[in-house]
C-alpha cells in the first residue's frame, strides 16, 4: 500500500514538473517574439537614419566638388607649362633580330617583335612572330615634380605626347629622340638606340637614355624620380600549363650573384622590396623583357603579376613601380631594355656600366646547388659545342646522353657490383632472419647483419651512393630541356617541336592529371621505364629479402606516375629519359656478362674467412652503440 502511494506521488510529481516546464517554454517564446519585434523596429529606425545621413553627406560632397571644380587651377594637361605635341606618332626601329615600335604618347616602347622566333598557333601553323609586348597594356612612366610659381606640378610622362625628332642612322645603329618641352629652355628627352652589330647580346639590348635638359632650376625639392613599368605577355607556347610553370617576375639586388623571384602561381603574386634593386625582368618560358638601370639602382620596387585565364591568349600581367635617386646635379639616367630569348650564352654576356655581370642568365632555371653546376659546366657547354656541328637536335640529344652515360658508367658498374655482393650473401642474410624472427630481436638482427657486411667487405651505402651522385645529373637534365630555347621549334621524327609535347592523338575530353592528348615519346618512355624497373627489381629482390614488398611501388607505380606527369612536358625531355633508360639497360646487360656471381661469391667467402673475428672501426663503434641501446632497453624494462 505504501509502495502504491509512493508511485502515485512520483507520477504526480513528474506531471507537475512537465506542466511547469511547458508553461516556461510558452512564456519564453512570448518574450522572444517581443524582443525580436523590438529589435526589428530599432534596426529599421537605424537604417532610415543612416540612409538619410548618407543622402545629406552625398549632397554636401556634390556641392563641395562643384565648388572646387569651379575654383580649381588648370590641370597638368591644360597647363601651358608643359608643351605637348599636336599629333601622336609611332616610330619603328629594327635590326636583324628585333623590331620595336615606339609611341610618342608617353615616349615609350609599345611593341617588341622577335624576328627569329615564331609563336605557337593551332593547326601547327607557326607563321606569327613572337611579340613580347601587348600594345594595349604596355606602359612606361616616369613621374616627378616641377615648380610653377608657388605650386608644384606633378609630371607623369605617360600622360603627355612627346615631340618626335628625326631618326638618326648610324653605321650600325638607329636612334630616335622623344622630347617633352617645358616653358623656357627646359625639356625632357627619351633617347632610344637600337644596334645592329650582328651580336645577339648587343642587338637584343635597347639603349634608353633619359636626359634632363635645363630642368634643375624648375625641379621641385625631391630626392627621387618615380619609375613605373607594366606589360601583359602573350601565350607563346603550345602548353599553357607548362609555359606558366616557367613564367614569373625576377629581380636582383646590387652586388648579389643570386637573383630573386615572385615564384610561380596560377593566381596573383606581389612583393614590396624596400631595398635597392639592380634590375627587373618579366620572364616567360623562353623569352624575357628586362629593365636595367645602368647608372643607378632602383631605390625600392613594388612588384606584382596577375595570371591571365587559360585560352585568353595571354600569360601574365606584370607591373613594377619604383624610384631612382635624384639631386640638383643629376643630368639624366641610362637604362637598357633587354628584349630577347632566354639563351644562356647570350644572357651570360650581359654586363652593367662597370663591366660586371648582370647575372641575368640565372632567370633560366637550371636546378639547385650541384645540379646547377652540372648544367652550367657540363650539359650546356656540351650542348652548345655539339650544336655547332650537328643540325639535328634529336641526334645531339642522343650523343649528349651517350656522353653522360659514359661519364657515370663507373658509378653504374659500382652500383651493380654492390648488388651482386648482396646477392652473394643472401643465404647468410636469410639465416640471420631465421635466427631472429621476433620484433624484440630487431637490434640483434641488425647487429648480426652489420657484422656479416663487415666480414664480407660490403658497404650498405655502396649501392645507394652512386645513385645519389647521379641525382644532380638527373635533376639538371630535367630542368635543362624544358628551359632550353635551342630546342624550340626543332622537329625530330614525329615530334614537330622538341620543346613541347608530341601529340599523336588529341582526345575529345580531358583526363584529370593527364590531359587531352597522348604524347608518344612519353608513352615509350613509360614502357621502357617499366621494363628497366622490372629488371632492376629482379636483381635487387634477389639480394634483399625485404624488396618483394616494394614491387608495386618500384615496378608499376613509378612508371604510371611519370606517364601522367610527363605527358604535358617537352618531348625532348621524354626522348632523353627514353634514351637514358635504354642505354642503362644495355650497360647493365654488358656488366652482367662481365660479372660472374659465382666468382663474387667465392671472393666474399674467402674474405669472410680471412677477416673472421676482425672488426673495422665502424663496426666497433656500431657494436658499442648497439650495446648501449640494449642496456638502456633493459633498464627501461626493469622500471
Amino acid at each position: 500500500m505504501e509502495s502504491n502511494n509512493t508511485n502515485k506521488q512520483s507520477i504526480i510529481g513528474f506531471i507537475l514538473i512537465g506542466v511547469v516546464f511547458f508553461c516556461y517554454m510558452l512564456y519564453n517564446n512570448y518574450q522572444m517574439e517581443k524582443y525580436n519585434e523590438q529589435l526589428a523596429l530599432e534596426q529599421a529606425t537605424e537604417a532610415i537614419a543612416t540612409q538619410a545621413s548618407e543622402q545629406v553627406a552625398a549632397e554636401q560632397a556634390a556641392a563641395a566638388a562643384e565648388q572646387s571644380i569651379s575654383e580649381a587651377t588648370p590641370t597638368v594637361e591644360e597647363d601651358p607649362f608643359i608643351i605637348d605635341a599636336a599629333e601622336a606618332q609611332e616610330i619603328v626601329l629594327q635590326n636583324d633580330y628585333l623590331s620595336i615600335t615606339l609611341s610618342s604618347v608617353g615616349g615609350q616602347i609599345v611593341d617588341a617583335t622577335l624576328k627569329e622566333h615564331t609563336k605557337y598557333a593551332p593547326k601547327e601553323e607557326r607563321n606569327e612572330l613572337v611579340k613580347l609586348f601587348d600594345p594595349a597594356s604596355a606602359r612606361f612612366d616616369m613621374s616627378f615634380y616641377l615648380k610653377d610659381g608657388l605650386k608644384n606640378v606633378k609630371v607623369e610622362t605617360i600622360a603627355h605626347n612627346f615631340t618626335v625628332l628625326p631618326v638618326e642612322q648610324g653605321a650600325d645603329s638607329q636612334s630616335v629622340t622623344f622630347r617633352l618641352p617645358f616653358k623656357g629652355e627646359a625639356s625632357l628627352d627619351f633617347v632610344y638606340t637600337l644596334h645592329n652589330s650582328k651580336a645577339e647580346e648587343r642587338d637584343y639590348m635597347v639603349d634608353f637614355d633619359v636626359r634632363l635638359n635645363n630642368l634643375a632650376p624648375i625641379m621641385a625639392n625631391q630626392t627621387s624620380i618615380g619609375v613605373a613599368w607594366s606589360n601583359r605577355s602573350y601565350q607563346n607556347e603550345r602548353s599553357y600549363k607548362n609555359e606558366n610553370m616557367y613564367t614569373s617576375l625576377y629581380y636582383r639586388h646590387p652586388g648579389e650573384t643570386g637573383i630573386e623571384d615572385l615564384g610561380v602561381s596560377e593566381g596573383n603574386k606581389s612583393e614590396n622590396v624596400s631595398t635597392s634593386v639592380d634590375w627587373v625582368a618579366f620572364k616567360q618560358q623562353y623569352f624575357t623583357s628586362a629593365l636595367i638601370p645602368q647608372s643607378v639602382d632602383f631605390t625600392y620596387a613594388d612588384l606584382a603579376y596577375q595570371t591571365a585565364p587559360e585560352k585568353s591568349g595571354f600569360m601574365k600581367e606584370y607591373s613594377m613601380s619604383g624610384a631612382v635617386p635624384y639631386n640638383a646635379q643629376t643630368e639624366g639616367y641610362q637604362f637598357d631594355f633587354y628584349l630577347g630569348p632566354n639563351k644562356f650564352p647570350v644572357l651570360k654576356k650581359l654586363t652593367d656600366a662597370d663591366g660586371e655581370s648582370l647575372s641575368l642568365e640565372r632567370v633560366i632555371p637550371l636546378g639547385w646547388i650541384f645540379s646547377t653546376y652540372v648544367s652550367r659546366w657540363i650539359v650546356i657547354p656540351l650542348f652548345t659545342f655539339l650544336s655547332k656541328y650537328i643540325e639535328s637536335f634529336g641526334l645531339i640529344i642522343l650523343i649528349l646522353t651517350i656522353i653522360i652515360k659514359l661519364i657515370i658508367s663507373p658509378l653504374t658498374y659500382k652500383s651493380y657490383l654492390s648488388t651482386a655482393k648482396m646477392r652473394a650473401v643472401r643465404p647468410e642474410l636469410e639465416a640471420i632472419n631465421a635466427k631472429y624472427p621476433r620484433q624484440e630481436d630487431a637490434m640483434k638482427k641488425q647487429q648480426a647483419t652489420m657484422e656479416l657486411y663487415n666480414k664480407a667487405g660490403i658497404s650498405p651505402m655502396s649501392g645507394c651512393l652512386p645513385m645519389l651522385i647521379q641525382m644532380p645529373i638527373l635533376i639538371a637534365m630535367f630542368r635543362f630541356f624544358p628551359a632550353s630555347i635551342e630546342l624550340r621549334g626543332q622537329s625530330f621524327l614525329w615530334s614537330d617541336d622538341l620543346s613541347s609535347y608530341d601529340s599523336i592523338l588529341d582526345l575529345p575530353f580531358n583526363i584529370p592529371f593527364y590531359g587531352d592528348h597522348i604524347s608518344l615519346f612519353c608513352l615509350l618512355m613509360t614502357v621502357v621505364m617499366f621494363a628497366y624497373s622490372y629488371m632492376n627489381y629482379k636483381q635487387t629482390a634477389a639480394s634483399q629479402p625485404q624488396m618483394p614488398g616494394m614491387k608495386f611501388m618500384t615496378v608499376y607505380m613509378m612508371p604510371i606516375m611519370l606517364l601522367f606527369w610527363f605527358n604535358d612536358y617537352a618531348s625532348g625531355l621524354c626522348y632523353y629519359y627514353l634514351l637514358s633508360n635504354i642505354i642503362t639497360m644495355l650497360m647493365m646487360f654488358g656488366i652482367r656478362a662481365m660479372v660472374d656471381d659465382d666468382k663474387v661469391r667465392a671472393s666474399i667467402t674467402t674474405k669472410m674467412a680471412n677477416t673472421k673475428g676482425k672488426k673495422s672501426r665502424f663496426q666497433q663503434r656500431y657494436d658499442e652503440l648497439m650495446r648501449q641501446q640494449e642496456e638502456l632497453q633493459r633498464r627501461q624494462n626493469r622500471r
